[in-house]
C-alpha cells in the first residue's frame, strides 16, 4: 500500500484511501453506495438527512458515513440488519408527507426518493393520509420553480447558494413539520449559476422551467458532450429526446468545472436544434444556386483549389468548430500564401465564487485556445481586408461573416440567412453542428476535451471534419505535415 494511506474495511472489501476521506467516499471505492440525500461532494456537508447510516464496528451506535472520517484498520458494514432497520425508518419518515406525484413529477426516473425507497424501503406505509400543507407551487427564479409539498429538506439548495454561490438568499424557513425551503422576500434565484440547485435537488422539489414536462427521463438519451458557450469547457450532458436536444446538464470534471454549469451555458442549446438548416451542397449556375450531390459538390471546390495553387488564400472560421475541423482547413490551403483569422463575441464574466478557477467567460467560444494553437489570429478585421484580393476565401461555420471578396468563395455551414454575404458562394456545403459530430475543443486552460455526437445531422450535412478531409484527400495532401 502506498505511504500516508489508511487501510479499512468496507462490507468485506479492503480499501485504501488518503487520509481524511469520509466513509461514503471511500465506500465508492469497494464499488458501494451508501444511500444519501444531503450528502454532496460538492458541498459542505450537513448531516441532516440521516440517510446514510451504517454500522462501524467498535462505535457505540450507527454512524452517519457522509461526516465520518476514516481511520485505520476500521470496519464498516452497510448491510447489517440495524443500519437497513435504521434506513427504511428514515424513508419511511420521508415519505409520510412526500405525495405521490411521479406521475406527474419531473425527476421521475432519476428521483434519488425513488430509487432508495426501491432498494431499500418497505413495500407499504402505517399511515392513512398523505398531509400536503403547502401551496402546490412557488416561483423561485427565472427558471427555478419549488414545489414545497415534495421536499425532503436535505438543505443542498441552501448550501450551494450560501457556500459556493456566496449568495444567502435560500434558507429552511420555520421548523419541525412546518419547514420549508424559504427565499429572502426582495431576492430572486437570478444569480448566474442558480440553475445547478434544481440538477442538486434530489427529488423533484425544484424544478426547471426550460424543461418543464417535456419529456420523461426514460425517453431521453444521454450524450457526453463540452458547453460551446464560453472558453472555460464546462463538461456536460446533452439529453436529447426524438433527436432534438430539450436538456444540458452538467458532468462532473474536478479539473474544470466540478459539478456545475453556469446558467448560461444550461441555455446555451436551442441553436442546436435549428429547422433552417442547410441540408444539401449547393453549386453556383450563374445567378442561382442548385442542389447537388457530394461528389460534384466535392469535385468542384478540388478544381477551384487546384486552380487557384500558389496564389492568396483567406480562411475565416468560427471559434466554435473544432480542432480537427480547424487543423484540417488549414491543411487544405497547403501551398497557398495562407492567412486564417477568428472572431470572439464578448459578453460579461460571471464568476462562480465559491470554487476557484470556474466562471462564465467573457469570451463567448469555446475552442479559441485551439484556433490560436493551429495558427488561426484574432486578427479578423485584418483577414477581412485580405479577403477582398485573395483568390480563394472559405469560410467555416461563421454564418455573419460579412465577407467580400472578388475570388472564390467557398462556405462550410449549418444555416445561411437570406442576406447573409455567404450567400454569395460559389459553393455551400451542409455541415453538422456540434451535437451531431465529435470532435475536440480546447479550452483557455489548453486542456483538449473530447464531445461526442448526441443526434443525427439533417439531410446530407456532414461533419465539418469530414467535408475538408475528403478536399484533402481530392488535393493529395493526406500524408502533408501540418
Amino acid at each position: 500500500m502506498a505511504d500516508g494511506m489508511i487501510n479499512l474495511t468496507i462490507d468485506g472489501a479492503p480499501v485504501s484511501v488518503p487520509p481524511g476521506t469520509l466513509v461514503i467516499e471511500a465506500a465508492k471505492q469497494a464499488g458501494v453506495l451508501v444511500p444519501h440525500y444531503c450528502y454532496h461532494p460538492g458541498l459542505p456537508v450537513a448531516g441532516v438527512c440521516r440517510m446514510c447510516l451504517v454500522e462501524v464496528e467498535k462505535a457505540p451506535k450507527l454512524q452517519i458515513a457522509c461526516a465520518t472520517t476514516v481511520t485505520e484498520g476500521m470496519v464498516v458494514k452497510t448491510q447489517t440488519a440495524q443500519a437497513k432497520d435504521a434506513r427504511q425508518s428514515v424513508l419511511e419518515f420521508l415519505l409520510i408527507n412526500h405525495p405521490l406525484d411521479c406521475p406527474i413529477c419531473d425527476q421521475a426516473g432519476e428521483c434519488e426518493l425513488q430509487d432508495f425507497v426501491f432498494q431499500e424501503g418497505q413495500a407499504r406505509t402505517r399511515y392513512a393520509e398523505f398531509a400536503k400543507r403547502f401551496n402546490p407551487v412557488e416561483d423561485f427564479g427565472p427558471d427555478v420553480l419549488y414545489v414545497p409539498n415534495r421536499c425532503i429538506l436535505c438543505t443542498r439548495c441552501v448550501r450551494f447558494m450560501e457556500d459556493v454561490a456566496k449568495e444567502p438568499v435560500l434558507n429552511v424557513s420555520e421548523r419541525g413539520d412546518r419547514a420549508f425551503i424559504g427565499i429572502h422576500p426582495e431576492a430572486r434565484l437570478d444569480h448566474p449559476w442558480a440553475g445547478n440547485v434544481v440538477d442538486l435537488c434530489p427529488v423533484g422539489s425544484l424544478l426547471s422551467k426550460d424543461f418543464l414536462h417535456k419529456a420523461r427521463a426514460w425517453e431521453l438519451d444521454k450524450t457526453a458532450s463540452i458547453c460551446t458557450g464560453c472558453s472555460q469547457g464546462c463538461n456536460i450532458t446533452l439529453d436529447t429526446r426524438d433527436e432534438v436536444v430539450v436538456r444540458v446538464r452538467p458532468r462532473p470534471n474536478l479539473e474544470v468545472n466540478r459539478y456545475f454549469i453556469c446558467d448560461h451555458g444550461r441555455m446555451h442549446y436551442k441553436w442546436m436544434n435549428r429547422g433552417d438548416r442547410i441540408e444539401a451542397p449547393l453549386v453556383r449556375a450563374g445567378a442561382e444556386l442548385k442542389a447537388t450531390d457530394w461528389d460534384e459538390a466535392l469535385d468542384r471546390v478540388a478544381a477551384i483549389l487546384r486552380g487557384a495553387e500558389g496564389r492568396t488564400a483567406v480562411a475565416l472560421v468560427s471559434p466554435g468548430a473544432s480542432s480537427e475541423a480547424l487543423a484540417l482547413a488549414k491543411r487544405v490551403f497547403t501551398g497557398f500564401a495562407w492567412t486564417g483569422a477568428f472572431q470572439v463575441v464578448m459578453g460579461e464574466e460571471a464568476p462562480l465564487t465559491g470554487v476557484p478557477d470556474l466562471a462564465l467567460r467573457a469570451e463567448r467560444a469555446p475552442n479559441a485556445k485551439g484556433a490560436e494553437t493551429l495558427g488561426y489570429t484574432r486578427d479578423y478585421a485584418q483577414a477581412l481586408a485580405a479577403a477582398k484580393s485573395a483568390a480563394v476565401v472559405l469560410v467555416l461555420d461563421d454564418p455573419d461573416c460579412a465577407v467580400e471578396t472578388n475570388g472564390t468563395l467557398i462556405y462550410l455551414g449549418t444555416v445561411l440567412g437570406v442576406d447573409a454575404p455567404c450567400r454569395r458562394a460559389d459553393v455551400i456545403l451542409p455541415i453538422a453542428n456540434v451535437a451531431e459530430e465529435e470532435g475536440t475543443f480546447t479550452n483557455r486552460d489548453g486542456r483538449t476535451q473530447r464531445y461526442y455526437q448526441a443526434k443525427p445531422a439533417p439531410g446530407m450535412a456532414q461533419p465539418a471534419a469530414w467535408v475538408l478531409g475528403q478536399l484533402v484527400a481530392a488535393m493529395g495532401l493526406a500524408e502533408a505535415q501540418r
